[in-house]
């Protein structure tokens, strides 16, 4: 061969290897950690009091990157793709990819708007620096994850989202709730992700690739010698995903990590933690592994009936004066929703028809109500700290439209009109159940629903009595403050809220003010017109 056929066999050797990257298709995620890096230079360089810079810099990138979604809704588009097999990619965008990482970056936009205020009083602020940077970075890696096709990707999109989350959790710098329950969370979160990597290496000694086509059709005729392997690395991948959806018994750090979180953390929590895991779990099971249906779908329908279950009983079981009390029937309570958007990924495994779609539709609802409660949530505790669901009572007399606002949220969530939405997406989840032949699992939502109709419409009843007078409050409350290292310390608190059962009326931020605004109007449009949502519910993966 001569020296110039070789220079040309070589070039061609390495045209071969050589992957073009599609960057529109990636773009959403690359901007979000841009501007992330962005952020912490600038950090870097700005005085003090230009620190808030900083926020209207996060809103502007988490916005550019919701633009970017636009143009991508016309095709699916694939990068990153085997040269061998140019059907199996590393990163795709389709319909599935396109929602949830609308869900994730609008709940990550919702979620800077509830952070860019500082309540008066407050002692100690969130470093600005930090707190954007983290925010955006566990963004950017749930931004990733629904697009993500190789098991190699998952996990990468799963930590980098993960991994910012536990310093945010624990960013109240000398409160010890806070630091307790990034902890928690932490300790767990590495534990499950532990035994999902082992779940992974075994998927992956079974079938000798992570693409997650590719998994599907060697499963489908794995080794009998490596059937158990498969088997077991099925079931321990699902673990870490299970974990993010708060899917008992993977639920214990939710209440405690949600109260000791700042506000805002924990609404992100509620909704772009769930979305994350929930996709994930969606991209394993119904392409990677739906040669082992019989495997995960008896055990995801067990789990749902559990979930729902648990958290509708832990939030019913919330006492009115309790501190932190609605935060933490919240916290109960998006664990007993985890249990109904598993219902319909536990579906697809008893039916292929099942259609995995009706998980995204309700996740859509969930993510638009469940802001706003947190919303109107941030707002009560500016003059409330301690967060008692006894603190709402009078809400209406004090603001009117919040607490009508919330009042709508919670019928929302408990699926009763004027909150059509709620109510369609459960029938539309209930049916998934049913039509896979899951009828005892219909049952046991149905169930569920009832509970957590009488804790919702307690809330909303509390709203609407008549305000209480302003008095001292009884000793037994003041110890609790004064035991409550976080309390005193927390966003919010004061003289005010602390001494008295009506606090001062305060000025709401116009950031706050727009969540609020913003959360209500999509609620609104989707009761409206409830197929804004459910037309995803036909989305399909194949």
């Amino acid at each position: 061969m001569t020296v110039a056929a070789a220079s040309a066999a070589s070039v061609t050797g390495a045209a071969s290897v050589v992957q073009s990257v599609d960057w529109l298709a990636i773009a959403p995620p690359v901007i979000t950690a841009s501007v992330a890096l962005i952020v912490l230079v600038a950090d870097l360089f700005l005085p003090q009091q230009r620190k808030p810079l900083l926020g209207g810099l996060a809103i502007a990138g988490l916005g550019a990157a919701l633009l970017l979604l636009i143009p991508l809704h016309k095709s699916t588009r694939s990068t990153f793709c085997l040269t061998t097999n140019p059907e199996a990619c590393s990163y795709t965008v389709d319909r599935f990819t396109l929602v949830l990482q609308f869900l994730v970056l609008g709940g990550a936009l919702l979620t800077a708007l509830l952070s860019v205020t500082e309540p008066t009083g407050s002692k100690e602020k969130l470093p600005a620096g930090e707190f954007w940077f983290l925010l955006l970075s566990s963004a950017a890696g749930a931004a990733l994850l629904p697009a993500s096709r190789d098991l190699a990707t998952l996990v990468v999109a799963l930590e980098v989202a993960s991994l910012p989350a536990f310093a945010l959790v624990g960013l109240k710098r000398g409160d010890r709730l806070s630091s307790e329950a990034a902890l928690k969370f932490f300790l767990s979160s590495v534990t499950a992700t532990a035994v999902m990597l082992l779940g992974v290496s075994f998927v992956y000694a079974a079938t000798g690739t992570l693409h997650l086509t590719e998994i599907a059709n060697r499963l489908a005729d794995v080794p009998y010698q490596l059937d158990t392997v498969a088997q077991t690395g099925v079931a321990l991948t699902l673990v870490g995903f299970a974990f993010k959806t708060a899917a008992v018994p993977f639920h214990f750090w939710v209440p405690d990590t949600y109260v000791g979180a700042p506000l805002p953390v924990a609404a992100y929590l509620s909704v772009v933690g769930k979305a994350v895991g929930f996709s994930g779990l969606i991209l394993v099971t119904v392409i990677a592994f739906p040669a082992y249906a019989d495997v995960w779908g008896p055990a995801l329908a067990v789990v749902a009936a559990l979930t729902m279950t648990i958290g509708n009983v832990g939030a019913l079981r919330q006492s009115a004066t309790r501190a932190y009390s609605a935060i933490r029937l919240l916290a109960w309570s998006s664990v007993g929703q985890a249990g109904y958007l598993l219902v319909p990924i536990a579906a697809a495994g008893y039916s292929s028809d099942a259609q995995v779609g009706a998980t995204v539709a309700y996740a859509l609802m969930y993510a638009v109500v469940n802001l706003g409660a947190f919303a109107v949530a941030a707002l009560v505790a500016r003059t409330r700290p301690l967060n008692r669901i006894a603190d709402y009572r009078g809400l209406y007399a004090e603001r009117p439209f919040a607490a009508l606002v919330l009042g709508f949220f919670l019928l929302c969530l408990a699926g009763l009109p004027p909150g059509i939405i709620g109510l369609f997406a459960k029938v539309t989840v209930f049916s998934a159940a049913v039509d896979a032949g899951l009828g005892w699992l219909a049952v046991v939502m149905a169930f569920n629903v009832v509970i957590a109709l009488y804790y919702y419409l307690r809330w909303t009843a509390v709203l609407f009595r008549a305000p209480e007078e302003a008095e001292a409050a009884p000793e037994a409350a003041l110890a609790e403050v004064a035991s409550s290292e976080g309390a005193a310390e927390g966003p919010g608190t004061g003289v005010v809220g602390v001494l008295t059962t009506r606090p001062v009326r305060l000025a709401v931020p116009a950031p706050l003010t727009l969540a609020i605004a913003l959360t209500a109007l999509a609620a609104v449009a989707l009761s409206v017109m409830p197929q804004i949502a459910l037309h995803f519910a036909s989305i399909s993966l194949f």
